[in-house]
């Protein structure tokens, strides 16, 4: 079985997500993912939401959009790619339902292994009047599935329950040291050329993508977040369901796009999307604590 290749910059972005991971899992106890199972009506609710609503939302998009072609598949990829690690970071820093994310994200990546093939592929017929064989690998992803976001996590929960004095005061060092690394490595990402794993994105082409791809995330936020509400999942759980849809495993969008289907034009909106859904996402945080008369730091009321 053949595996893709990564850059120095992907390797070393995956192993600070895992390492964050670990931190998420300090806050975790064994009896917050079986709550998600006993009672699984947000995780049932915000798969199906996520495979079939967001990439709809950007094929819409794509229909008026003024960009190239190769710009608008790139949107349907970054869509069909929901959720990832870092979407577990943030619900972890604003208090969400941290359980039910990483739970997302595991799940996800197995259901994309067969939706993202079909859905890429409607968006080239559409755009450019073919398909692509796109074979995402079964056992890479499994791997990448359990390195990068299980094993981290259980990690963290198995120190905190040998170690809970340790985890408490180390949690929140850990946590925001982390993030900035997560930073930094995003922003080598975005001004690195080709030749060193970046795609040499220009201004221009910035300013192109920038107000669809901004777009996009607040569609997906919305929807997650309203929802949420409408179906009666209360704030923390809707809150939750609104930052998995809005941050997009932009790592993946990487891997089908650059590697996959060898074209970095493709790539950019998701680069793009990368450097700025995590501030968005904290936007979204503060008007949602604020609506729902909680501080930041605090827990959801319900």
């Amino acid at each position: 079985m053949e595996f893709a290749s990564y850059s120095f910059i992907d390797i070393l972005l995956s192993l600070i997500l895992a390492l964050i991971m670990m931190g998420v899992g300090l806050s975790l106890t064994p009896s917050n993912f079986r709550d998600i199972f006993l009672y699984p009506k947000p995780l049932v609710i915000g798969l199906t939401s996520q495979i079939i609503i967001l990439p709809l939302i950007a094929f819409g998009i794509t229909l008026f959009a003024d960009m190239p072609d190769a710009f608008k598949v790139g949107l349907i990829i970054l869509a069909a790619c929901p959720g990832g690690t870092t979407s577990g970071i943030l619900t972890y820093l604003f208090r969400g339902n941290v359980a039910l994310s990483i739970i997302f994200t595991s799940i996800n990546s197995i259901i994309t292994l067969f939706s993202i093939p079909f859905i890429v592929n409607l968006g080239l017929l559409y755009f450019y009047g073919r398909s692509a064989e796109i074979h995402l690998s079964y056992l890479e992803t499994i791997i990448q599935i359990f390195s990068i976001t299980i094993i981290p996590a259980f990690i963290g929960v198995f120190i905190r329950k040998l170690w809970p004095v340790f985890a408490e005061k180390s949690r929140r060092p850990i946590k925001y040291f982390l993030v900035a690394a997560l930073a930094v490595i995003f922003t080598i990402y975005f001004f690195a050329g080709s030749s060193s794993g970046g795609t040499g994105i220009s201004g221009a082409e910035i300013l192109n993508i920038l107000p669809y791809a901004l777009l996009l995330n607040v569609l997906c936020t919305l929807w997650g977040f309203f929802l949420g509400k409408f179906t009666g999942l209360g704030t923390r759980n809707s809150y939750t369901i609104g930052i998995e849809a809005s941050v997009h495993n932009t790592t993946l969008a990487f891997l089908v796009a650059g590697t996959l289907l060898n074209d970095q034009q493709m790539v950019k909106p998701a680069l793009i999307y990368a450097m700025f859904s995590f501030w968005t996402a904290m936007i979204y945080s503060y008007f949602v604590k604020r609506a729902s008369g909680v501080r930041m730091a605090e827990e959801f009321n319900s």
